[in-house]
């Protein structure tokens, strides 16, 4: 009978793609919010309840390769051991997966292994929540903690006749996700057992990480966190090779926590974006926003900080600068610290920043940077800069005519 209720309030939610009031995806009684509020990202992200999960675009030599040096490759045998060795002839499979929802493994029943390639459930596949929508291997890694997902509650129609349950599997040194560890099978995966039986094997696994990095004391993940706010392009994350476009307010929030490590309350936080300060609810709002770029284990609160290093090219200019190494810092220094931004500590930081570099170029006295800088969208007005740039020059030569008439416009023009 919730059976029927789930699949008629899904076959509602998606024929109305009503992405607001929960009592608009049929009988509240009948969808988890846990579910409504998967359903809700699915469907803000695109996601097509007719599609399926697509394959990595990665050759079976790359897979095997991208598998072997993954951190999920030292607790398989312990998921093979508790999980795969009783679940042949069972109807269950059983998968392991890596940070962004890609299944590195998928083992078990064989004939549930072949239904289940109708629905793209196989290794490579990308299952994440962005991708294939609500289902127990993505929506665990979205939300962080174990979820069980039941039939009609997937968001994806090819996946209704399939329950599963999940839970995400962290480095026990940095406390980031690695992976994901998976049973999908029929109505008897979606009872309580089922979640117990994953969460102990995640607390094996992660046990498991633990000696191995004991006994060889290297990070699980070299991933590089850097953020690119200087210039007219548009800010980014970057994250080893990928590069995730940010919104403004998400540069902004997250180049102010990287300036204050301690942490800032949401009303700190609320003053430093708008000179006229934005509520509580808000703030929060943007926090969870930027938890789905950024990682959810990335990002405290109470107060708001950062759980993970992050680097920027605002810190690049700033360590150049600090070694004297002018020439460095220029060649980083592409732009104002994001120029459309009006939040006031974000102006503070882009005055500082501008204020170091023209001191830094006044103080070297450095022609050929001067050079650089005066012809630069960012220095092209300093006229201290082009007073600096004039005194070094010969002035019998026909560069220094043309930098004093530049100076002389700029003297008529605040003369006027």
């Amino acid at each position: 009978m919730l059976a029927r209720r789930v699949s008629s309030a899904h076959q509602l939610f998606v024929d109305r793609r009503v992405p607001a009031g929960r009592d608009q995806a049929g009988d509240g009684n009948s969808v988890r919010s846990v579910i409504l509020d998967s359903w809700m990202r699915s469907t803000s992200k695109g996601v097509s309840p007719d599609g399926s999960a697509r394959a990595v675009d990665l050759a079976a030599a790359d897979l095997a390769a991208y598998r072997a040096s993954h951190p999920m490759s030292i607790i398989r045998p312990v998921v093979r051991k508790l999980l795969v060795e009783d679940a042949a002839d069972t109807g269950l499979l059983v998968a392991i997966t890596d940070e962004k929802g890609q299944l590195l493994w998928v083992e078990g029943d064989s004939s549930a292994k072949d239904r289940a390639l109708e629905m793209n459930f196989v290794e490579g596949a990308d299952w994440s929540e962005d991708t294939v929508g609500t289902n127990a291997p993505g929506t665990a890694l979205a939300l962080d903690h174990c979820v069980q997902i039941f039939g009609a509650e997937h968001f994806s129609r090819s996946v209704h006749d399939w329950s599963c349950s999940a839970a995400p599997v962290h480095d026990p040194a940095t406390g980031l996700i690695v992976g994901a560890i998976d049973i999908t099978g029929g109505p008897r995966v979606a009872v309580p057992e089922v979640l117990s039986l994953i969460r102990a094997t995640v607390a094996a696994a992660e046990a498991e990480l633990r000696l191995h990095l004991l006994r060889s004391p290297q990070p699980l993940v070299e991933t590089v966190l850097r953020l690119e706010v200087l210039g007219s392009g548009r800010p980014t994350l970057v994250r080893g090779a990928e590069r995730i476009p940010l919104s403004q307010r998400h540069a902004e929030i997250l180049l102010l926590l990287a300036e204050h490590p301690e942490g800032l309350s949401s009303d700190r936080l609320a003053v430093l974006l708008d000179e006229n300060e934005l509520d509580a609810v808000t703030i929060r709002a943007e926090m969870s926003r930027l938890r789905k770029v950024f990682g959810p284990a990335n990002l405290g609160s109470r107060p708001y900080r950062l759980l993970t290093e992050l680097t920027s090219d605002v810190r690049q200019v700033r360590g150049a600068l600090d070694r004297g190494e002018l020439a460095a810092a220029l060649d980083v220094y592409s732009g104002p610290v994001l120029p459309g931004s009006e939040a006031p500590g974000v102006e503070d930081l882009r005055g500082e920043l501008r204020a170091r570099v023209q001191a830094a170029l006044l103080r070297e006295g450095d022609q050929r940077l001067l050079a650089k800088w005066t012809t630069s969208v960012h220095g092209r007005e300093d006229v201290a800069a082009w007073e600096a740039y004039l005194a070094g020059l010969d002035p019998r030569s026909p560069l220094y005519s043309q930098v004093k008439s530049r100076i002389d416009l700029f003297d008529q023009q605040y003369a006027t």
